[in-house]
């Protein structure tokens, strides 16, 4: 057998540049570079043989400086997302905190069900020098370290404590990114020592490897079960998620819609898999659903669920779907979610499940007067948008201005990223996707943090898009430093950093839970009540933004706003747009519940009226069986 001596950091990069992924015949690249942030635990390991790799061209594995591992988790995730889960990031640490840092990244990218691949540096596996800078002494047993808090958070874990350990777990790791079910975070931790280690290699490890992507195909029999449910439904109800969007199965999808005349609801995931102007798409629906796609729940007899796992966001915490009889068909390549609310499973890949069941219906459709329903719930739920975006709220305008200005300014294919705050629920009704790719909203995890780095992994994934980061204060503060590395790469992105001194989603909750605002604003503390209700911060974020390398663009009005964007647009590099908003809306109305568990005694006279309300809603919450 054919070896070659290399450290285990010189394998790991050397095998990864070898790996791709295929799917319908097309071969990509599966990790096209790594992300990373060096200290003492890898900077002699994995940062060597990058530099060794790069230096000799014996490795294709490109580096990226990140500016917070977190943040390097969270472009990796976007990254993975824009491209259909086919393509990832490795992501490198340094000992300790650095390590630890990623664990809130790697919790959303299991989450979501996205692949990235975590190289956390550890401890000695030899023990010479216990205990190392930065060393956990766990009483409990001398093999712990911080590490294992990732246990917890990835779909796959392995500590490699020799160099010979690293074949059998770099496999594991590739099986795992690349099952579409499975698919998640991937640990290998790195003890630094082991990094470092010369071992005689099979040169047959760093062969070109192609890890083929299938599409499960639906069995015959449970396709013809699911068509009998939906061909005896009356008003039926589509609710369609991420997983359509992963597979491709945009076209089917509108196709099947169109000849059977039912209406499709979307998920955050799965919103412009049907473009918001087609004649079936009824928009977002659940908690901060759209008025059309809650009304139609309400009486749905059968849902068809088609890659969607069915968050309480989109069940509106089991209250949305009203009628006693509602049947579940869910079409996923996960049986986890397939089976969820007693559903008739169709367990295979979403477009080949849509394509089987649009032959096994071919011919029937809904009632006239169903589809005459869904029209008239479409018209007014524009309505309601309208009034959204030209409410000429003032002094400061409402938020839903500010979105209804962006909507109209971009075009098709341009990217709105979000993840947290007030704005996915506002964007949930009013955004206007026509494309798959348009729509990142991360609401798996709902991370603040999340958006700034994730418009460096989504503009990676495809520069020819315009990807404009939605961001409020409150995620620019969790972290923004990822501009930098924007900057720093050449990136032209625009960040649009909408401004209203406080927490707006949370004040908005906590006042309709009786809790009145309490802690969500960004005051100075009051000498009187001793409370964070003073007067408001001097905080000027968009300084912080121009001190970050960024170009800055002010706006005041939703006037000054649009044209500040077609300045961006315009622009060549990362341009970031402040615009402020009033903290209290008004806000689009609602449609749906949530439900957040309130106090059940109180001293206090909204705690105990907000406790009635939520007896009320609570009523309504039942299983799906």
């Amino acid at each position: 057998m054919e070896t070659i001596r290399l450290t285990t950091a010189q394998a790991l990069v050397r095998f990864l540049a070898n790996q791709y992924s295929e799917r319908d015949g097309q071969e990509q690249r599966l990790v096209p570079g790594v992300w990373g942030i060096f200290g003492h635990g890898n900077v002699a390991g994995i940062g060597q043989a990058l530099l060794q790799a790069a230096t000799t061209g014996e490795a294709d594995l490109p580096y990226y400086l990140a500016r917070n591992e977190q943040g390097m988790v969270h472009a990796s995730v976007a990254y993975a997302k824009m491209r259909d889960r086919l393509a990832l990031f490795a992501c490198t640490a340094s000992t300790g905190p650095g390590s630890t840092n990623m664990i809130t990244g790697a919790a959303l990218a299991t989450t979501n069900r996205l692949p990235v691949l975590l190289l956390p540096s550890d401890m000695f596996a030899t023990r010479a020098a216990d205990p190392v800078l930065q060393q956990l002494e766990d009483t409990r047993g001398g093999d712990v370290t911080v590490n294992d808090t990732f246990r917890a958070v990835s779909k796959y874990f392995d500590r490699v404590q020799r160099p010979e350990q690293l074949v059998p777990a770099a496999l594991a790791a590739m099986r795992v990114l690349t099952d579409p079910v499975e698919t998640g975070a991937v640990t290998l931790a790195l003890p630094q020592d082991v990094q470092a280690e010369a071992y005689d290699w099979p040169v047959s490890f760093f062969r070109h490897r192609v890890w083929h992507v299938g599409r499960p195909v639906p069995e015959p029999a449970v396709v013809e079960r699911a068509a009998r449910l939906l061909r005896g439904a009356r008003k039926p109800l589509i609710v369609v998620g991420g997983g359509a969007v992963y597979s491709g199965a945009e076209t089917m999808l509108r196709a099947f819609a169109e000849a059977t005349g039912i209406p499709v609801a979307d998920t955050h995931a799965g919103k412009g898999a049907v473009p918001w102007d087609h004649p079936y798409a009824v928009g977002g629906i659940g908690s901060t659903g759209s008025y059309a796609a809650n009304e139609l729940a309400k009486d749905a007899d059968v849902v068809l669920g088609i890659g969607t796992r069915y968050s309480d966001f989109t069940t509106a915490s089991h209250t949305v779907f009203a009628n006693p009889d509602v049947t579940f068909v869910n079409l996923n390549v996960a049986r986890l979610d397939a089976v969820k609310h007693s559903a008739e499973p169709l367990v295979a890949d979403a477009r080949l499940g849509v394509q089987a069941l649009a032959g096994a219906l071919d011919g029937w459709e809904v009632e006239p007067s169903y589809r005459a329903r869904t029209r008239e719930l479409i018209a007014r739920t524009r309505e309601i948008e309208e009034r959204c975006f030209t409410v000429g709220h003032g002094p400061l305008p409402a938020q839903t201005e500010i979105l209804g200005a962006l909507n109209d300014v971009l075009d098709d294919r341009a990217v709105v990223i979000n993840a947290a705050g007030s704005m996915p629920g506002d964007l949930q009704q009013l955004w206007r996707a026509r494309d798959p790719k348009a729509y990142h909203v991360e609401y798996a995890y709902s991370c603040m943090g999340y958006e700034v780095a994730a418009g460096v992994g989504a503009k990676m994934a495809d520069p020819s898009r315009e990807v404009v980061v939605l961001v409020g204060d409150g995620s620019y503060l969790m972290m923004a430093q990822e501009i930098v590395t924007m900057v720093s790469e050449g990136l032209k992105v625009i960040v649009v950093l909408v401004q209203n001194h406080g927490f707006a989603s949370i004040g908005a909750l906590s006042e309709s839970l009786g809790s009145q605002r309490f802690g969500t604003k960004y005051r100075y503390r009051d000498g009187d009540s001793g409370h964070l209700d003073g007067d408001v911060l001097p905080v000027d974020l968009a300084a912080n933004a121009s001190s970050l390398g960024a170009d800055v663009l002010h706006a005041t009005s939703v006037e000054e706003f649009r044209a500040a964007m077609e300045k961006a647009k315009a622009a060549t590099r990362t341009t970031v747009v402040h615009v402020e908003t009033d903290l209290y809306g008004p806000n689009p109305p609602g449609h749906g519940w949530w439900d957040v568990p309130v106090s059940e005694v109180s001293a206090l006279d909204t705690t105990r009226t907000a406790y009635e309300t939520y007896a009320t809603h609570k009523h309504n919450q039942r299983h799906y069986l």
